[in-house]
């Protein structure tokens, strides 16, 4: 009877590590590149497929500026995304990341990026950090970063996840974006990565002469527009709509 029992017992833990052995297994595929020559590699190959897709596209410019392409190919993209769908991490999509939020689409975070023509040093806000995935690819241009995020889970784990990756010119903050970081003000750039019905006004009077704004407007879970907004010298504003796009919408007290 006490020789069963054992049979039994030596039977049940080998099982046990027979399924702890699968689930490291999982684990380990779960987690994204195998090895950081694989991760450069799955960068560079979305980069060239962002890069075709610009150039197929248009957008209103011959394609995407090599600075922008890349400054995103130094960024590890699946470190920005849930541990489930890093295997998706190099996918030319968007991917949720908990919250009705997502990590937009690598062309559009391109398209966005490249309209902005910013310039090393230069001040940027941006309106919705989600991941913090589009204020790493600023910092990686040389801008210092103001990034306000208005759900709070989000915010604290995109703040710890830039620390993580020293992202030192990125300041983060949890807060509603439509009334922007007027201390921190005025910006070179603002990049607002959900639907507004309307292009706020703060966000303009925080915008400096000569600065660009890129924006989604429109209905929320519907198709808006990319809007570039330029404010003149002279403090004058034109807005021009340059693709058709899908954001989820900005919340807060004004929308």
């Amino acid at each position: 009877m006490a020789e069963s029992w054992k049979e039994s017992e030596l039977s049940k833990t080998s099982d046990c590590r027979v399924r702890g052995l699968a689930l490291c297994l999982f684990a380990i595929l779960l987690a994204g590149p195998a090895s950081a020559q694989d991760a450069v590699g799955e960068r560079r190959a979305m980069m060239e497929e962002v890069a075709q897709m610009a150039r197929t596209i248009g957008a209103g410019r011959q394609d995407v500026g090599p600075a922008v392409l890349a400054a995103m190919e130094r960024v590890s993209r699946h470190e920005f995304v849930p541990l489930p769908l890093r295997i998706h991490a190099y996918d030319n999509r968007p991917l949720p990341i908990g919250h009705g939020q997502t990590i937009s689409q690598p062309y559009i975070v391109a398209v966005m990026t490249d309209m902005l023509k910013v310039s090393a040093g230069d001040a940027a806000l941006e309106i919705g950090t989600g991941s913090g995935y589009q204020a790493a690819v600023l910092a990686e241009l040389g801008l210092r970063v103001w990034s306000i995020e208005i759900v709070k889970p989000l915010a604290d784990d995109a703040a710890e996840r830039l620390r993580r990756l020293r992202y030192r010119s990125v300041a983060t903050k949890v807060g509603d974006g439509y009334d922007g970081w007027p201390e921190r003000g005025p910006f070179d750039a603002i990049v607002v990565t959900a639907a507004a019905s309307h292009v706020p006004p703060p966000l303009l009077r925080q915008l400096k002469p000569g600065g660009r704004m890129v924006i989604p407007v429109g209905a929320p879970f519907q198709t808006q527009q990319l809007l570039l907004v330029e404010k003149r010298a002279d403090g004058g504003v034109t807005t021009r709509q340059m693709m058709p796009v899908r954001f989820v919408p900005l919340t807060g007290g004004h929308e």
